[in-house]
C-alpha cells in the first residue's frame, strides 16, 4: 500500500507557467492524509514560496526544498545542505560575467539576487514571488548557500548546458531545472535525498512511494521507487528514468484514492 506521494511542481503540477496550484489538488492532499499517505512537494523552489502555494495544506503535508539541499515538515528543518563560501561567490561570479545571464543565491529564508535587468527582477519578486534580498555586491553574500542558478530569458540552450557543466562539474551538480534555468547544488543533494530522508524518518520502503516529474533534476527521485511517473512533455531522458508516464498528477492521486493507496488497483485505470 502507498503511504506517500511526491510531486515535483514546475511543469508537473504547475502546467503551461501557471503560478498557482489547481484548486482541487487541496481537498485531494487532504484525503491523502486521511489514508495516512503523506503529500510531500518537492521542487527546486524555496521554502518561503512553496509555503504560499500550499497555505491550505501546510499542516497536511511536507517540503523537500531547492532541489533536495532542504526538507522540511511542520516548520521543522530536518536537513539543510550548503555550499562553500567560496564556491558559491565563484559560482555566482561566473553567472554574473557571462552574457544574457541572471543568478540567484538560495539560502534558507531568502534569495539573494543581483539583478542586471527589470524584467529578472519583476520575475523574481512580482511573478514567480519569491522572496529575495537585492545586493549591489558579491560581498553581501553572508548567509549559507544551497543552491545556485543561472537564469537565461530566451532558454537554456545545449551549448550553455555545457558550458555550465564543463566548468563546475565535479565540485557540485549541475542540472536543467527548466525551461529557462539550470542549478548547481552541492554534489550529492538531489530529490532522492530528500525521499530517502522521509523514508527513514516514517519507516516507509520505497515501494510504498509514488513520485512525479518532468525535468533532468528529478531524475534521482523517479529512480528511488518504482512508482515513477514522468509527464507526457517530459524530456526523452527524463521519461526513461521513470517507470510510468501521466498527463496529470491528480488523476492519478484520485486513482489512487479510489483505491485506498493500492497502487496495483489504481494502475488499472490509470494507464
Amino acid at each position: 500500500m502507498i503511504k506517500l506521494v511526491a510531486s515535483d511542481l514546475d511543469g508537473t503540477l504547475l502546467l503551461n507557467g501557471a503560478q498557482s496550484l489547481p484548486e482541487e489538488l487541496f481537498p485531494l492532499i487532504r484525503k491523502l492524509k486521511e489514508n495516512k499517505i503523506l503529500f510531500v512537494a518537492a521542487s527546486g523552489r524555496q521554502y518561503p514560496n512553496m509555503r504560499r502555494l500550499f497555505a491550505p495544506v501546510l499542516e497536511d503535508m511536507a517540503f523537500i526544498c531547492e532541489n533536495g539541499a532542504m526538507a522540511v515538515q511542520n516548520e521543522e528543518v530536518l536537513y539543510q545542505d550548503r555550499f562553500d563560501p567560496a564556491l558559491t561567490r565563484e559560482i555566482a561570479e561566473a553567472i554574473y560575467e557571462r552574457e544574457g545571464a541572471e543568478f540567484s543565491c538560495a539560502t534558507k529564508d531568502f534569495y539573494y539576487i543581483m539583478p542586471k535587468t527589470r524584467h529578472f527582477l519583476e520575475l523574481m519578486t512580482e511573478v514567480v514571488k519569491t522572496d529575495c534580498r537585492v545586493i549591489d555586491s558579491f560581498d553581501k553574500i553572508t548567509e549559507p548557500c544551497m543552491k545556485l542558478a543561472v537564469y537565461e530569458k530566451n532558454g537554456i540552450q545545449e551549448e550553455s548546458i555545457r558550458y555550465w557543466q564543463d566548468r563546475f562539474s565535479g565540485r557540485c551538480t549541475v542540472v536543467t531545472s527548466g525551461f529557462a534555468w539550470v542549478d548547481f547544488i552541492p554534489l550529492g543533494t538531489n530529490k532522492a535525498k530528500g525521499l530517502e530522508v522521509y523514508q527513514k524518518r516514517l519507516g516507509i520502503r520505497p515501494e510504498e512511494c509514488v513520485v512525479f516529474g518532468d525535468e533532468y533534476n528529478d531524475m534521482e527521485m523517479l529512480k528511488a521507487t518504482p512508482y515513477s511517473f514522468a509527464m507526457e512533455h517530459a524530456k526523452p531522458g527524463v521519461k526513461k528514468a521513470a517507470s510510468y508516464t501521466a498527463k496529470r498528477v491528480e488523476t492519478v492521486l484520485e486513482e489512487l484514492l479510489r483505491t485506498k493507496g493500492n497502487m496495483e488497483e489504481a494502475m488499472k485505470n490509470v494507464q
